[in-house]
């Protein structure tokens, strides 16, 4: 993050910054701007790990605090002992098959967890609405999702960040809600808010439940694959790496009050994404001989290809056809590109996942097991 020479370095509180695409944040805010004071709040359920914050924990300007995003009292409190300036807002549940058998968890993190942050800052912060000063001197970042916007027909051109909603599953809809708070809380209180709606985001520490870990960790164990319905569903492919640059960029530069669409443009139907990753697995199969010592399962171990795990089961309900979003905004304005391909970033993902074998060992408990199999019970 570039600060001014004579601006204070940031003070911020990164919520469900020990999650995915959190603890990515922390560890690129913290390269980027080695300055930087991080309070990470984190309820450390299924998906939160500490180990996702290796070598960052033990630095003085990084505090974690295990504690939930709903708790007035711890929010408020964190934000006025350690001063913070910016809230940096990941903390939420986001697996759709999970808000279908669990809707009320969604809603009570997504939405009132959200209006928490909301008002504690609003509390606490100056009149956003009293300088130009204090607007460029606090930020409320709220990340969201492209699922917000619902499915678009095969040739429906991306949506731009003014698009209507639509959201079509309790996640989105939670979602959906929590962006319509963090708009209202800046029109009718004049808190300096952003907010970013992200394509699926792939990359180091993402928890086996998505479909680029599953597949990976399924591939490597000899399990199937499962694919929903046809597995013709279209998604956009965001590296987390450039998410995260993407995110930066809009708390430097971006405009209070305004969104932005942060994507890659790598839309790719899901059976074609797995197909390539099989692809990619089998070449190194093939270039690294001890890669078939550690994973005999794999069927790329004894030379078969990694595609013919591949299962098609029962499709979810209210399954999505297809997201894509317009990011020519914060291109235009912010100089936001990504820098990985679709190729490069899935190769960096496959390498990090084989040097980190016992990271995803010990996330994938008894617990998870036994969601998983619930879920693809149709495998």
């Amino acid at each position: 993050m570039s600060i001014e020479a004579s601006s204070p370095r940031r003070r911020l509180l990164v919520t469900g910054g020990a999650g995915f695409i959190g603890a990515n944040f922390v560890q690129h805010c913290l390269t980027v701007d080695p300055e930087a004071s991080v309070v990470v709040l984190d309820a450390l359920t299924y998906a939160g790990n500490l180990a996702n914050l290796a070598g960052v924990l033990d630095k003085p300007s990084v505090k974690f605090i295990h504690g939930d995003i709903r708790d007035r009292v711890l929010v408020e409190s964190l934000i006025r002992e350690n001063d913070i300036d910016t809230i940096v807002h990941f903390a939420a549940e986001s697996h759709v098959d999970r808000s279908i058998v669990s809707p009320e968890e969604f809603i009570d993190t997504n939405v009132l967890g959200t209006y928490t942050l909301l008002d504690a800052a609003r509390v606490i912060w100056p009149d956003g609405q009293s300088a130009t000063s204090v607007l460029r001197s606090f930020r409320f970042h709220h990340v969201s999702t492209d699922e917000v916007f619902g499915s678009l027909s095969p040739d429906a051109s991306p949506v731009a960040e003014a698009s209507a909603y639509g959201p079509n599953s309790p996640y989105a809809a939670s979602k959906a809600g929590a962006d319509h708070l963090v708009r209202a809380y800046h029109r009718t209180y004049g808190l300096p808010v952003t907010i970013s709606n992200c394509s699926n985001n792939y990359g180091p520490y993402q928890f086996p439940e998505k479909l680029l870990p599953l597949v990976m960790v399924n591939a490597l164990e000899g399990k199937p694959l499962p694919l929903y319905g046809d597995g013709a569903n279209v998604r956009d492919w965001l590296h987390v790496s450039d998410h995260c640059r993407g995110i930066m960029l809009v708390l430097e530069r971006g405009e209070v009050g305004a969104a932005y669409n942060i994507c890659a443009g790598n839309q790719w139907r899901n059976i074609d994404l797995v197909r390539l990753l099989c692809e990619l697995l089998d070449e190194l199969f093939l270039a690294q001989p001890c890669l078939r010592e550690r994973f005999p399962s794999c069927p790329a171990a004894r030379g078969v290809s990694t595609s013919e795990l591949i299962t098609f089961v029962e499709d979810r309900p209210g399954h999505d056809r297809r997201y894509a979003l317009n990011g020519r905004k914060i291109a235009r304005e912010l100089g936001f590109k990504p820098v990985e391909t679709l190729q490069s970033g899935l190769r960096n993902t496959i390498s990090w996942y084989l040097e980190e074998e016992q990271w995803w060992r010990d996330v994938m408990d008894g617990s998870y097991q036994e969601w998983e199999r619930e879920c693809y019970s149709a495998v």
